[in-house]
């Protein structure tokens, strides 16, 4: 069974950046992993996704060009590394995981394992 655990979050200015970190631990190797986030009022959604299924890494169009997702295998993370915040990156930001086979949705329910979130706040 895996289990994720988030860290990094905090506030910043517009324009700063932050490093969010997932740290995870159990049986399944290499899933399907991907960052969402859920806004004051709005619905979770996908930040991006990273898989070394063919056709499995995703951007949000939010935020392509300023986050980048990594995994490092051999130290069970994965980062994601945020640029250029604005105020409308504020949110509570999550890692997931998909544990069965294939990596090629960005919905919520497409991932069966959740961090806690953490926190990050961007003011202008």
């Amino acid at each position: 069974q895996v289990h994720l655990s988030e860290s990094g979050g905090g506030a910043r200015e517009a324009g700063g950046s932050l490093v969010l970190s997932c740290q995870t631990s159990g049986s399944a190797p290499r899933p399907c992993m991907a960052w969402f986030r859920q806004a004051p009022g709005k619905e979770r959604e996908a930040v991006a996704r990273l898989s070394e299924v063919p056709g499995g890494t995703y951007y949000n169009s939010a935020v392509k060009g300023r986050f980048t997702m990594s995994q490092d295998n051999a130290a069970n993370t994965v980062t994601l590394q945020m640029t250029s915040l604005t105020p409308e990156d504020t949110a509570i930001y999550y890692c997931a995981a998909r544990t069965s086979s294939g990596c090629y949705s960005s919905s919520s329910d497409h991932f069966d394992v959740w961090g806690q979130g953490t926190l990050v706040i961007v003011s202008a």
